[in-house]
């Protein structure tokens, strides 16, 4: 389902199997504890990067799952559960005082590609696999946190309105020219490969974790107001 395995200062948070890794309320609380691992052993020169085995990096909440709740309520009640179950995990990734990299391996489709937009950079596959905003196809509004991250994260209104208005569908090479993703790569392989070539960059700063997390904060204030972050001055210890 997910694991964390760390080399030098590395984390790698993986999700595991063939499947296309919905997220729904076990996934989410997985993720969740894991992130919580890497802020508690993270140090000067840590770095995550996410990445997923399979098609999928992620195909968004599990609506199977809320489909088989039995009726037609219990199924939005499961769905509205999972949504709010996802903010938090959200809010997570952006007070992770790391750097963070999404190797995006395989399909992102709607909570899958908000997954990968809350990390720092996003690093892609170009060979296979979209970067896909699903909620107009499937005839749901993006809940608030979607909304002010696509805002934040996607700074073209050409795009986020390819984005969310038409649901593209969007290949490696166009989700970087809209600005979604920063580089794509002819494989799998090479978007994680491109993804440690970046951490091992990042590492080597040795930024302040708390300083860095908060300078991270101030970049999405409206989704910093969503969530319920709240932002701290961090000085130098030396003055």
């Amino acid at each position: 389902m997910c694991t964390l395995e760390k080399s030098g200062n590395i984390f790698y948070l993986t999700l595991t199997g063939d499947d296309e890794h919905r997220l729904n309320p076990t996934l989410i609380a997985t993720i969740r504890s894991l992130v919580a691992e890497v802020k508690s052993q993270a140090v000067k020169g840590s770095v995550l990067i996410t990445k997923a085995q399979g098609r999928f990096f992620s195909n968004g909440f599990d609506l199977k799952y809320a489909q088989a709740a039995g009726s037609a309520q219990a199924a939005k009640d499961r769905l509205h559960n999972m949504v709010a179950l996802f903010k938090p995990l959200v809010a997570d990734f952006l007070s992770l005082p790391i750097p963070t990299i999404a190797a995006v391996t395989g399909h992102a489709a709607a909570a899958g590609l908000l997954l990968a937009i809350c990390h720092d950079y996003v690093t892609m596959r170009s060979d296979k696999g979209v970067v896909y905003m699903s909620e107009l196809d499937i005839g749901m509004t993006l809940p608030d946190y979607f909304t002010a991250m696509i805002r934040s994260k996607v700074g073209s209104a050409a795009a986020r309105r390819n984005m969310v208005l038409k649901a593209a569908k969007m290949k490696a090479e166009e989700a970087v020219a809209m600005g979604i993703v920063d580089s794509a790569h002819p494989t799998a392989e090479e978007a994680v490969v491109a993804a440690v070539r970046l951490a091992e960059e990042l590492g080597k700063k040795r930024w302040n974790g708390k300083t860095y997390a908060e300078l991270r904060k101030s970049l999405v204030p409206e989704v910093c107001g969503v969530l319920g972050l709240k932002h701290s001055a961090v000085l130098p210890s030396r003055l």
